[in-house]
């Protein structure tokens, strides 16, 4: 089989590559490790009841604790969702000493693009010029005027909902009408702009749709924040949704799911890819294809996975490692239970359906001037105020009639904010393979070595005092709070570990996502960033994917590549 292109992976930064590859001409091929799930035919679960489930929508505990150890500790994994996310028994991964990580995977057609939170925030110069102003990792090739038509460009076509707000640190995007705030969030606004004006609370912008894109196919949100069942109004951004019809349309793609990438295939005579090598998961048979270029999008750390593995003669130690900072430079957010407080006086106040968003509290700290205690960057909140409903009598005691009857009616309100941190990349959070264990098609195990550090542990502390302080003026009773990070992959955005950079001789990508040793070779997720911000990054992925495809295309026209 010989394609112009071949892309590894079918979520967020695959589905873009195959419908911009498609779009510009390009014969493609799509591999994809898991099985084929087909929108709007199916999501098995999607309009299921509770009663409709055998475990009632809670799940079998005694199969979680044997068959889906970490993946049970994703909260957008219930019995609803479980057929979304990977066997943990069936896909093993190691940790080092002292590691704790928490990967959460979902390995099907569109892979986390049907989990994801949908989160979808613009980067800006602060993110970008993060490494070279506190000499953390190696500076960005790019600035956000590099990326700006490209964030244009997506948030157009996948649909965001958000409220401009004029911030440097968090930019304006292209966007549909936004979420409505309830009372208490509208309120805890008003309370922060006036004790400090700087710092702005605003919806969060979410890849849901509030306006249909009928020439897509794809309806309105319904407000069910059933999201990752799957959406058959199309209403959130998958890849099943929204790129991944665009590809089909131009009759130039096709897709091969169930099937595992083992490697790439290299010319030490031409520096090229000539091939890439998979698994039939199922007959465990093998199969190779060729293409002029290879997009990978299999995730961060799966990508990283492939180069590591794909070794010769002439690259010993991974694909693309001629500086040997493959693997290295991992990243996730440091995130935690930053502040929540019962919010009394807004007893007449409920709202209605499940708004499928919360609210953010964009990055103030280290802007202009230094002023975090003990850290260099960031922090962001997100979260939001929920007024508590029946569910609440799962926790109190309780029988007969006038049990029944209070738990009719809406309990108090509380505001939950979650404090995420801009993670320092570091040498030794890294990627390695574990060439001493195998999983089921007798590839090595992915090796994870990862832990925060003193910047992080300081920026959360002052996330706790700050998210205290804020919620107390705006006359909350602050419950709890904590200063301590998840484990690592808890905020699900792993990034790093084939990171961009200006030099070859620290970095593995170009400004164009481009590999410096491999010219026909492109890494456009999560594994080519050099920094973490403290805002999602799923958004920017997709801009670099969109830019370095557009990049890739005239390479090839012009004999580049």
């Amino acid at each position: 089989m010989d394609f112009d292109a071949i892309v590894v992976g079918s979520g967020i930064t695959g589905g873009w590559s195959a419908k911009e590859l498609t779009e510009a001409g390009l014969k493609v091929l799509m591999i994809e490790r898991g099985r084929e799930i087909r929108h709007q035919q199916d999501y098995a679960t999607e309009t299921k009841a509770p009663w409709e489930m055998p475990f009632r929508g809670i799940g079998d505990a005694a199969l979680y604790d044997r068959e889906y150890p970490v993946q049970k500790l994703n909260r957008h994994f219930t019995e609803f969702t479980q057929n979304h996310f990977v066997n943990d028994a069936e896909n093993p991964y190691a940790k080092g000493p002292g590691t704790e990580f928490t990967w959460f995977r979902s390995y099907q057609l569109g892979g986390r693009s049907l989990t994801w939170g949908r989160q979808a925030y613009r980067w800006s110069d602060y993110d970008f010029g993060a490494n070279a102003r506190d000499g953390h990792g190696t500076d960005w090739p790019i600035r956000y005027a590099d990326l700006a038509p490209w964030y244009d460009k997506v948030e157009q076509f996948i649909g965001v909902s958000g409220q401009n707000e004029g911030l440097a640190q968090l930019p304006d995007g292209k966007f549909q009408p936004p979420m409505a705030m309830n009372a208490v969030e509208q309120h805890l606004r008003a309370a922060i702009r006036e004790r400090w004006p700087e710092r702005c609370l605003t919806i969060g912008r979410t890849a849901n749709l509030t306006q249909a894109k009928l020439e897509e196919g794809r309806a309105p949100c319904q407000y069910r924040s059933i999201c990752a069942r799957g959406c058959s109004y199309g209403a959130y951004f998958s890849t099943q949704s929204s790129t991944l019809p665009a590809a089909q349309k131009t009759g130039r793609l096709t897709v091969i799911t169930d099937a595992v990438v083992e490697g790439l295939d290299h010319d030490p005579a031409t520096g090229r890819i000539t091939g890439v090598r998979w698994i039939e998961t199922k007959t465990k048979q093998r199969r190779r294809a060729t293409s002029r270029i290879v997009f990978l999008n299999a995730g961060a750390f799966n990508s990283v996975q492939v180069l590591l593995n794909s070794v010769s003669e002439a690259m010993p130690g991974g694909l693309a490692n001629s500086s040997g900072v493959l693997g290295t430079h991992i990243m996730d957010h440091a995130n935690t239970l930053s502040a929540m407080a019962l919010m009394p006086g807004f007893e007449g106040h409920t709202s209605f359906g499940n708004r499928p968003t919360g609210v953010i509290l964009a990055r103030y700290r280290n802007m202009e001037t230094m002023d975090g205690a003990g850290h260099s960057r960031g922090f962001s909140f997100q979260g939001g105020a929920l007024q508590s409903n029946w569910g609440a009598g799962k926790r109190e005691a309780g029988i007969g009639a006038d049990y029944k009857e209070k738990l009719r009616h809406p309990g108090m309100w509380r505001v939950v904010l979650v404090g995420f941190a801009d993670c320092v990349p570091r040498p030794t959070n890294r990627l390695t393979l574990d060439r001493s264990r195998t999983d089921a098609n007798g590839l090595p195990v992915l090796k994870v070595d990862f832990a925060f550090g003193k910047e992080e542990h300081a920026a959360l502390a002052q996330a706790k005092a700050d998210a205290t302080e804020m919620l107390t003026a705006a006359g909350g009773k602050v419950l709890m709070g904590s200063d301590s990070p998840g484990p690592g992959g808890t905020a699900i955005h792993e990034m790093g570990g084939a990171r961009m950079g200006l030099d070859p001789a620290t970095s593995v990508l170009n400004k164009w996502s481009q590999a410096h040793d491999v010219a026909n070779l492109f890494v456009t997720d999560g594994a080519q960033m050099s920094s973490s911000a403290c805002q999602n990054p799923s958004l920017t992925y997709m801009a670099l994917t969109a830019r370095a495809c557009d990049a890739a295309v005239s390479m090839l026209r012009e004999g580049r590549i």
